[in-house]
């Protein structure tokens, strides 16, 4: 049935129509942040670095759907456009540096399309392997697979699961698929923390010094020396144990990152696929609430039982530990049979939503802002059908080489969000705030970021990603005031247009002085100061909804009781400062 509705027009198979309900959108695009990857992620995190590791996701940064929710999402959606690439046409037109601009989105979202795929296809391949054993197959594979190739064998049959349905059921397809398997990971959850809260019951958790707090001093002074001694390996490996060093840098950049808004990827899609700008800004809060408090039990669970029973686990990679192993080893030792079932279903699912978004966002791009916009404007429906399905198929094979070459989750989770996430920033903030930046500029920042980010890594080969993000804005700026004084601005209907339509606040006043002499009704956006407070609130309130189920599954009772009632002041204050705003600023 959804195959059918999906071929009915290209709107109706990347967007839905934009007739789906904003909370069924909200659900799916949570499903599709419950990915196996991010989790086998933040199980290692917790187990590793404990309540402190609440802080590290910031790399994402998870608090953009903070901003998106306060004001990005509703500027977004008034663009009323289909995909992040046709927005930058409506941002800078479409001749001259307009096109330019345009071609370097369509560029990035690929790469960052094909860096998701690959992403999930390795953690999906470590993942699995756990559960079948590959001695099950070697004797009828005419070669010798090396062992560190193995997650890679799994990770193509599995994924050639997941590309029929997400090829053709389109958007409705994903997320009707995605809201059942949020339903599949919420009793997963529940279960998964019920049974590590009755493991803890009357134990002490053998950890480190500091691993029960969130708040951290100006290193990380965690040892696991006479406790699990391999950790601390671990953490040298990552990296981290500058902390305050560490955390300074994740702010200063994830609150660039927000201001920039969405990534061309398909929590965008999701948010051009809602029925308003009003119903975009609630699908994105409602992320972080449905999404935050069931993961976390989970992972939280799932961290306890691997304290408690470390030395029942194998994690035992090709020789080496690998702590990415302790989600599907602690599944396989703790989890009944049955419960088991439901849970692996639940997040091989949950590999299938992440995989369906990210692919459905790299078809939007290649149909609509290459085939359609250059190649074939006239296309029929069966045209545009068989478009998708081929794109679709390419893109997979393109992600699943990429896969060969990531070493694990981290290291690509690591370029992902602190070089390609970093290379986009500078010309993505300044489209919304800035009246004369143009097309050149956003190009040429655009360039003198990504051709950086994919060459630094070989570059600086043992320094974290995150530490060289200053060196890739200070690139991207220059290449952004550079290209946009070399050449004319944008003219000044598209700007005028982009300005009426948007509403954005910032430095617009030539653009607004022209707007009200066209019509004089017109009043500037000036909700700059209630914006950013709320966004302070709501990251306030999303920490909280992280830390929360932590402490249930510890049981640490006061603090979470605490916790809830600053959880309760942020929604009291967000009710009036932002949800009974929503429909004077829709």
């Amino acid at each position: 049935m959804l195959k059918k509705r999906a071929q009915s027009d290209i709107s109706s198979y990347l967007l839905g129509g934009k007739k789906i309900p904003w909370y069924m959108l909200g659900l799916s695009n949570a499903s599709g942040m419950f990915d196996i990857s991010g989790t086998m992620w933040l199980v290692t995190l917790i187990f590793v670095y404990g309540l402190k590791s609440i802080w590290i996701p910031w790399l994402w940064p998870v608090f953009n759907q903070v901003f998106l929710m306060m004001y990005l999402s509703a500027w977004l959606r008034r663009s009323n456009v289909t995909t992040g690439a046709e927005w930058i046409s409506f941002r800078f037109g479409n001749a001259g540096d307009g096109r330019l601009s345009h071609a370097v989105v369509v560029v990035f979202a690929l790469i960052i399309c094909l860096g998701f795929l690959a992403y999930g296809f390795i953690g999906l391949g470590k993942f699995v392997q756990i559960f079948i054993p590959w001695e099950l197959f070697s004797d009828f594979v005419p070669f010798d697979v090396p062992p560190h190739y193995v997650p890679h064998i799994y990770g193509i049959a599995f994924t050639s699961f997941a590309v029929f349905y997400s090829i053709m059921g389109g958007m409705s397809g994903i997320v009707w698929a995605d809201v059942v398997q949020y339903l599949i990971m919420t009793v997963s959850a529940i279960v998964i923390a019920v049974i590590a809260i009755a493991a803890l019951d009357g134990q002490t958790l053998n950890v480190p010094d500091g691993w029960m707090s969130p708040f951290f001093k100006w290193k990380l002074d965690l040892d696991w020396n006479g406790i699990i001694h391999e950790v601390n390996d671990k953490i040298k490996a990552d990296g981290y144990s500058l902390f305050s060093v560490f955390f300074s840098m994740m702010l200063f950049k994830g609150v660039l990152v927000s201001l920039a808004g969405p990534a061309p990827n398909y929590d965008m899609q999701k948010i051009l696929s809602t029925g308003s700008p009003k119903e975009a800004a609630k699908m994105s809060g409602f992320v972080s609430v449905v999404l935050l408090p069931v993961r976390y039990l989970m992972i939280a669970g799932f961290a306890v039982l691997a304290i408690l029973h470390y030395d029942k686990l194998n994690l035992l990679v090709a020789g080496k530990i690998d702590f990415e192993q302790i989600l599907p080893s602690a599944i396989s030792a703790f989890v009944p049979v049955g419960f088991m079932g439901l849970l692996l279903a639940g997040l091989l699912a949950a590999f299938m939503s992440t995989f369906a978004g990210t692919l459905n966002a790299a078809q939007a791009y290649i149909v609509n802002d290459l085939y359609l916009k250059y190649y074939n404007k006239k296309a029929t429906n069966k045209q545009i059908k068989t478009t998708n399905y081929v794109t679709g198929l390419l893109v997979v094979v393109i992600s699943i080489v990429f896969g060969f070459f990531a070493g694990d989750v981290n290291s690509i989770l690591q370029w992902i969000v602190s070089a390609l996430f970093g290379s986009y920033v500078a010309s993505n903030v300044l489209k919304w705030h800035w009246w004369r930046f143009n097309g050149s500029g956003f190009f040429w920042g655009m360039v003198a970021g990504l051709v950086p980010a994919l060459l630094f890594p070989y570059i600086f080969s043992e320094t974290l990603d995150l530490y060289y993000f200053p060196l890739l804005l200070l690139l991207s700026v220059a290449g952004c005031i550079i290209g946009t004084y070399l050449s004319k601005p944008t003219d000044d209907e598209t700007l005028m247009n982009f300005y009426k339509k948007v509403r954005p606040w910032g430095f617009w006043k030539p653009i607004h002085d022209k707007v009200v002499a066209e019509d004089p009704s017109f009043t500037a956006n000036k909700d700059f100061g209630k914006d950013m407070l709320n966004v302070i609130v709501g990251i306030v309130a999303q920490t909280c909804l992280v830390v929360i189920p932590i402490y249930l599954v510890l049981g640490k009772h006061l603090p979470m009781a605490i916790t809830i009632g600053i959880t309760i002041v942020c929604a009291v204050i967000l009710k009036k400062t932002w949800w009974n705003k929503l429909d004077e600023n829709a």
